[in-house]
């Protein structure tokens, strides 16, 4: 019996999507930042950020999903920041976070900082001689952009993330900060647009579908919950890192398409299954279980982007996308 076209179709796109992330990216992102006197961080701008730039009033940082394309996100936003004429006031950076693969394929020296797998998503450290957590990297950008002699009239910065890229910024909303009193200093505003991520970190054993640690152990574990948290965290306890995280202002921008249970890239783990069948619902469940906790209110709304599904340029380039990017609330 011959197979409905859908299904082969969709068996070729999940293959194909497989294979492209098991693979070497294509383009190493051409800047790069120096990481505790040794290492170097990959990423793009777009424009240089080593002279004083007192045209910047906000930053935008994007992170790349699983296929690591940076460039291919640099390039959504620069599209998003001229169609919302905020391009001249705006510095865009993208985030690198590079595989054993990557640094192989282009033949890229030892101090240039390299991820085993998507461990970059979790905050996981680098591998090497000199391992360095992925939300280290951000702190290091978030630093750079607080020195008032390179950003004197810098008011706002905003960490966005699509996918995998989303995961990043959802869990370094809740454990990071370490630049936080900086940046107050300075009056720059930072805010969070969470877009589309296949799972979220809770902060208890609460969760929308039925699950146990017999039928699934690692459901409450990092990055899905908050037991066996990074070192990066600094033993912060779970009522201290939901108190930060409630105040934070972040925008979750979820595709009204993003329906697909079976997508290729969904996150299919047993702890992300019992977040919801398919990112849309995960992120309106994750939602609505912050709301449930704080009662008296959030600094965060959920946005859906109507006609997107997953794409990050989709989401990114909309009238919602654009608003939460480069107009706040």
């Amino acid at each position: 019996m011959m197979k409905p076209l859908s299904i082969l179709l969709l068996g070729t796109l999940m293959s194909v999507t497989a294979h492209a992330a098991d693979q070497a990216v294509k383009a190493i992102s051409p800047d790069r930042l120096l990481i505790n006197g040794t290492s170097q961080a990959t990423l793009g701008l777009s424009q240089s950020w080593v002279r004083p730039s007192p045209q910047i009033q906000r930053v935008v940082i994007v992170f790349h999903g699983r296929l690591r394309n940076a460039q291919t996100y640099l390039r959504s936003v620069e599209r998003a920041a001229n169609q919302s004429k905020q391009r001249s006031r705006t510095l865009l950076i993208a985030p690198q976070f590079l595989n054993e693969k990557d640094i192989a394929a282009h033949h890229l020296p030892e101090t240039i900082l390299r991820w085993h797998g998507n461990d970059w998503m979790a905050g996981d450290k680098s591998i090497g001689a000199k391992p360095v957590s992925s939300f280290v990297v951000i702190d290091h950008i978030l630093k750079r952009l607080s020195d008032s002699k390179l950003f004197p009239n810098l008011k706002e910065i905003v960490i966005a993330g699509h996918s995998g890229g989303a995961q990043v910024v959802q869990r370094y909303a809740m454990i990071g900060g370490k630049e936080d009193a900086l940046l107050k200093k300075e009056g720059i505003k930072l805010r969070y647009v969470i877009a589309n991520p296949s799972s979220y970190a809770y902060f208890d054993a609460t969760r929308p579908l039925p699950v146990t640690t017999a039928t699934c152990p690692t459901f409450d574990t990092w990055k899905y919950g908050l037991n066996k948290l990074p070192a990066y965290a600094d033993k912060q306890t779970a009522a201290e890192l939901e108190a930060g995280y409630v105040k934070r202002d972040i925008t979750y921008l979820l595709g009204e398409l993003d329906t697909d249970p079976n997508h290729p890239a969904l996150d299919k783990d047993c702890a992300a299954e019992a977040q919801g069948p398919y990112r849309l619902a995960r992120g309106h469940n994750y939602f609505d279980y912050l709301t449930k906790r704080h009662p008296e209110g959030l600094n965060q709304r959920l946005v859906e982007v109507k006609g997107v599904g997953h794409s990050g340029n989709g989401m990114f380039t909309s009238p919602e996308g654009q608003a939460a990017l480069f107009k706040g609330n």
